[in-house]
């Protein structure tokens, strides 16, 4: 019998329940078995499926030469597919160039006057005014194209033999002799790109030529080339060369014009005809023997030509502000796209006399200390205080590279971005002598160190920090106290337009800027923590005399981006700089105080002095377009310089403006500082010679003079009034005019 107290209790509906665990075992053992059968059965079939694959493949299996060329195609497949994805990476910022309305500049005529209104350049042209080029002679456009493109109509923007040819030859002759771009690429280049020598450029160039020659004639090309390319003598394309050169239209020249127009598209510095004409007739002579060679014409063609060179009107050299009137040209068509009328006069806040210095300046140092320095180029900006730019100096030959390094070329800045952290640091309440510690620091992996590698000072000022370019003091005020998020929107409030990186070696310096973007944000200082406000153009008019826009009346009152406090700290320190400090080079003559700041980068590729006075702020660069670095040249010296000989030249014969929160800002009647007399050492070699302001009076005052003048010269002579009862009339020998004496005023 069973034993009743192993019977289970009964459940609720009478029935005796079972113990369901092996069965629940008995499931799972089903699924488990299940999905392995089913993985190992999709596996078999998988692999046969595979093998089907296999054996149907071998079908198609080649051998012998066969294969060698069909590896070769699935190669090139390959490396076909990548180098399409690649080349749409490159295209693609080429392209973005094209977006705007490039054709817009063709609408514009503007003939461009200096602060004085006198007349120092023209730019831009009128489509519909432009010779077609159906109308060009026929020398001009055959010695064109056997000079610069003799495969212009057999390429598509890109000529792989004539670039193959050019590297063969410039191998031969040990250095570049020879270009290879066609005048595709280079008009791409003058529409589109810069002339900075870079390898993003010549990517671009390249892109671009492709697309113009999808998007433009031949005829269309060609046209645009001899109406935009520069031709020496301040005139842009052929047609305004041939007036200015020869005083004819375009098409009345003959083949030995037409032979010196086209050898000034190589170099129109070098080869303009008004300043080296016998320079200008051997390269016209060598435009002459590219016609023969290229089948274009024969050697008895071009005999007559050889024999009877092209005469030119006589013209002194013409000095016009080329750098300035591009970027005033780009202004002027940002301000003028609104307006109906593209035929414009516009005057702009350029003063030639010391443009004219600025250019001295630049070229001087470059020529005495350029060698020795390993340096080429130089750039520099002026603003006078209150925002109108009075020089700009963009590069050393204009005719030898367009490209404008004043305004377009960005360059690290080095400790000269200093005072925007000082500056953000001022504004947080600290004070010129706040003290902080010069000592090692570590950032994110990052350790920077002083000019003086392994020398620190303890703890220091923040005026002696900024005045002997301490890096670790930024990098800790950066760190500990700013953030460089603060640091990047302090320097935007002042004026720098460049986008600023936000990383950790941002307070030294490594965000790129330009000169004008220098010039503009340390304006501010002088103006009081006010915004600079610089503009370089004044009015802009038309031909009727109708003030289209005038810069005062339209543009926005400046508002302040630096507190007074703020702005007092800063120029009390930058003022110190030049006595104390690295910019002694900088300190000016007969007692003007003058503030700024050097720069200098890594490896001594760029140097930087950017200062200001009461009266104007001049930023100063001084580097190479290759980036290679200099001898060992600092922003303290050439470019301190540099602004010394400018400032001292400027500050002559003006009345002289205070500069805010300085005491005794004004100098004495002749008297020198103490610390100027002190860092003006007689017999200094790296002195340059100074520059001699000359009287003169402005365009405006001598017309008026002259008016007045002719109006004298006109007028009646005067007589001596009838005698009147009781009166005498005589002339007083003393005076100018006539003296009544007698009646009742005698005697007194």
């Amino acid at each position: 019998m069973q034993d009743p107290s192993r019977d289970e209790a009964p459940d609720v509906n009478g029935s005796a329940p079972q113990d369901d665990r092996p069965r629940k075992r008995h499931i799972l053992l089903r699924i488990d078995s299940w999905i392995d059968s089913t993985v190992w059965n999709a596996g078999f079939r998988l692999g046969v499926w595979w093998e089907d694959i296999t054996i149907f493949s071998r079908r198609f299996t080649v051998r012998g030469w066969k294969k060698v060329l069909f590896e070769v195609l699935g190669e090139g497949m390959t490396w076909g597919t990548a180098g399409s994805v690649l080349m749409l990476a490159l295209a693609l910022p080429a392209f973005e160039e094209t977006k705007g309305n490039w054709r817009a500049q063709s609408d514009f005529a503007v003939t461009f006057l200096d602060r004085y209104g006198n007349e120092i350049g023209h730019r831009g042209i009128i489509h519909e005014d432009s010779v077609p080029i159906d109308e060009l002679p026929d020398t001009l456009i055959k010695a064109v194209l056997a000079t610069e493109d003799r495969r212009f109509f057999d390429h598509y923007g890109i000529d792989f033999l004539g670039l193959a040819r050019a590297m063969t030859i410039n191998a031969q002759a040990g250095g570049v002799v020879q270009g290879g771009s066609t005048l595709t690429q280079q008009l791409a280049k003058n529409l589109f790109l810069s002339n900075e020598r870079t390898i993003e450029r010549k990517i671009k160039e390249a892109f671009l030529a492709v697309w113009l020659e999808s998007n433009l004639s031949k005829k269309e090309i060609l046209r645009l080339y001899l109406d935009r390319a520069y031709m020496g003598g301040g005139t842009f394309g052929a047609a305004a060369a041939s007036q200015f050169y020869f005083g004819k239209s375009i098409t009345d020249i003959n083949l030995a014009e037409s032979a010196m127009l086209a050898g000034l598209f190589k170099a129109p510095a070098r080869y303009a005809p008004h300043v080296n004409l016998p320079a200008a007739r051997a390269r016209a002579n060598e435009v002459l023997t590219n016609l023969v060679q290229g089948g274009l014409m024969t050697e008895g063609q071009v005999i007559a030509a050889r024999l009877n060179p092209a005469t030119v009107i006589d013209r002194a050299e013409v000095s016009a502000p080329d750098f300035f009137l591009d970027w005033a040209f780009d202004e002027t068509r940002r301000i003028a796209a609104p307006f109906a009328q593209h035929s414009l006069v516009v005057r702009t806040t350029i003063d030639m006399g010391l443009q004219q210095a600025a250019e001295e300046s630049v070229e001087s140092s470059l020529r005495q200390y350029g060698e020795s320095y390993r340096v080429k180029q130089g750039a520099m900006v002026m603003i006078e205080n209150g925002g109108p730019v009075r020089a700009m100096v963009g590069g050393r030959d204009y005719g030898e590279s367009q490209f404008n390094r004043a305004t377009k070329a960005l360059r690290q800045p080095g400790s000269s971005f200093k005072v925007y952290t000082y500056t953000a640091a001022m504004e947080k309440g600290f004070k010129p002598t706040s003290t902080i510690s010069d000592a090692p620091i570590t950032w994110r992996g990052w350790s920077p160190q002083n000019y003086s590698k392994g020398s620190y000072s303890g703890r220091v000022t923040m005026l002696t920090a900024i005045a002997k370019s301490i890096n670790t003091v930024p990098v800790r005020l950066a760190k500990d106290e700013l953030g460089t998020e603060v640091i990047a929107e302090t320097a935007k409030k002042m004026g720098v337009e460049t986008p600023i990186r936000t990383d950790k070696t941002m307070p030294l310096g490594t965000s790129e800027v330009t000169v004008l973007d220098q010039a503009t944000a340390y304006a501010v200082f002088p103006a009081g923590g006010m915004q600079s406000r610089r503009h370089g153009i004044s009015q802009v008019l038309n031909y009727a005399g109708d003030i289209l826009y005038d810069f005062n009346r339209d543009e926005p009152p400046a508002k302040r981006v630096v507190s007074e406090e703020a702005n007092a700290s800063m120029n009390y320190m930058l003022t110190q700089i030049p006595i104390i400090g690295t910019a002694r080079k900088a300190a000016l003559d007969n007692g003007i105080v003058a503030g700024g700041k050097t720069g200098t980068t890594q490896a001594y590729r760029d140097a930087w002095f950017v200062g200001f006075t009461g009266d104007y702020t001049t930023a100063v660069w001084f580097g190479n377009d290759d980036y290679t670095s200099t001898n060992n040249m600092t922003g303290g010296s050439l470019p301190a310089m540099t602004f010394k000989r400018l400032m001292d030249y400027a500050e002559q014969g003006i009345e002289h403006r205070a500069i805010p929160g300085i005491e005794n800002p004004l100098p004495g009647p002749g008297k020198k500082k103490e610390a100027e007399i002190a860092a003006a050492k007689p017999g200094d070699e790296n002195a340059l010679p100074p520059l001699v302001r000359p009287r003169s009076l402005s365009g405006d005052v001598t017309r008026l003079l002259k008016s007045l003048g002719e109006k004298f010269n006109a007028a009646p002579a005067l007589k001596a009034p009838a005698e009147l009862p009781g009166k005498v009339a005589e002339i007083d020998p003393q005076s100018t005019g006539t003296v009544i004496k007698g009646g009742r005023n005698a005697g007194r």
